[in-house]
């Protein structure tokens, strides 16, 4: 896709990171097949490959409008569509910059941008969401039910290990995670505590940042990367812990892009790249045990679970098969639905701005997970479960959660 950029973006990194990017582009058309938006709305613009013509346009000039935002706001930044794309377009990458360059040049109306400022100032920080939440939980029946949905009771974490191990990894709490599933981070220390590893929890790490990130507000969330490089680094750079360990999949992919989000600031690139480097999701630590998981679970049945692998896990990290090969090593029999490439409409914040894209997905990917004839979903990230839980009486939990209680370890 050839492409002059406007004398604004010329020499600048997002102009040569977006022209690089375009011109990868052939038009072939084979994202649109993938892309849940475009599958729901039937609108060209509502598919990647119309919002590279729309982002193609303001990189050279053009005024955005309205509509321009509109569009880009209603991408659930699946990457479904980097998937399938054969010419290897980073879609998500270009996006970013895209929607940048819109919000600077097109006003929101005031109950939107009070909307976007509310979620970006209060969902990063647990000192706020925490008690935001409880207050919600206190006075559910009277709150609207979009937001009764998301305020279902948190499971009790249990115990923390308290032994120590050689083998030692950090874990990020992240920012809403702690309040509405503890249990998470809890279940993966006991299970990694059982395979010979320690957990360890910095704590001056919060939000990874992705949240204000791709709400526009790249500024603070780059501040949010930084804050949490430093929180990191002294454990890195003393050799004390092997691996950065991701327990939501959305978290992972942003914290794995560290390195090239932060290249450009020569106090932090280097640091950054070597975070990026050492991260792991969950799912690839592991699957280095999965031997010792069968031992440990041996003689115990764990049933029949349906699997939703998170966009952010399989298109963001590109990873797949590691989860079911883990559950399977536990004797765990894992479904996956007939549309298990296909987005819940979770997507970060997105269901709280756009409810009703985001509730037609998720009764589509809830009635191909009860097609599987599973009585209980898994998943890898805190925003599929909560959304996915949100739509149905079906136990939805981490896989983790699962290994966990199979195993056994902490009682």
């Amino acid at each position: 896709m050839q492409t002059t950029l406007a004398a604004f973006l010329q020499g600048t990194p997002e102009g040569a990171e977006a022209e690089s990017i375009l011109r990868a582009c052939v038009h072939c058309g084979f994202c649109t097949a993938t892309c849940p938006t475009y599958q729901l709305l039937g609108d060209e613009l509502d598919g990647p490959r119309g919002r590279i013509y729309l982002i193609k346009q303001v990189v050279e000039g053009a005024q955005p409008t309205r509509k321009t935002q509109l569009h880009l706001d209603r991408c659930l930044t699946c990457r479904n569509c980097e998937s399938t794309c054969p010419s290897g377009v980073r879609y998500g990458r270009l996006l970013d910059i895209g929607r940048k360059l819109v919000d600077e040049r097109v006003a929101r109306p005031l109950g939107e941008r009070m909307r976007r400022i509310t979620l970006k100032e209060v969902l990063p920080r647990a000192r706020l969401f925490k008690p935001a939440f409880r207050a919600g939980q206190a006075l559910r029946p009277l709150l609207p039910p979009a937001l009764q949905d998301k305020l279902r009771p948190a499971r009790d974490p249990g115990r923390w290990p308290a032994r120590a191990h050689a083998r030692k990894m950090l874990v990020l709490d992240g920012c809403v995670q702690p309040a509405l599933a503890p249990n998470i981070n809890a279940a993966a220390a006991r299970v990694l505590d059982a395979l010979g590893v320690q957990l360890i929890a910095a704590p001056k790490a919060g939000c990874c940042g992705a949240l204000r990130y791709h709400l526009n507000d790249q500024d603070k969330g780059l501040d949010d990367m930084r804050r949490n490089v430093d929180a990191w680094w002294p454990y890195i750079e003393q050799g004390q812990v092997e691996a950065i360990v991701m327990t939501a999949s959305g978290c992972g992919v942003t914290v794995k892009e560290y390195g090239h989000l932060l290249a450009h600031d020569p106090q932090y690139a280097e640091r950054a790249r070597r975070i990026s480097a050492i991260t792991r999701d969950l799912s690839e630590v592991l699957l280095q045990f999965e031997q010792q998981v069968a031992v440990l679970a041996q003689g115990r049945s764990g049933g029949r679970v349906a699997y939703h692998p998170p966009c952010t896990l399989q298109h963001g990290q590109q990873i797949r098969g590691k989860v079911e090969s883990v559950l399977n090593a536990a004797g765990i029999d894992v479904a996956l639905c007939v549309d298990n490439h296909l987005c819940c409409g979770s997507a970060g914040a997105y269901s709280m701005l756009h409810p009703d894209i985001a509730h037609a997905l998720r009764e589509r990917k809830l009635a191909s997970l009860a097609a599987t004839g599973a009585r209980e979903i898994v998943s890898a990230n805190i925003g599929c479960i909560t959304h996915l839980q949100s739509g149905t009486a079906a136990p939805v939990t981490h896989w983790i959660e699962l290994l966990d209680s199979m195993i056994g370890n902490h009682r």
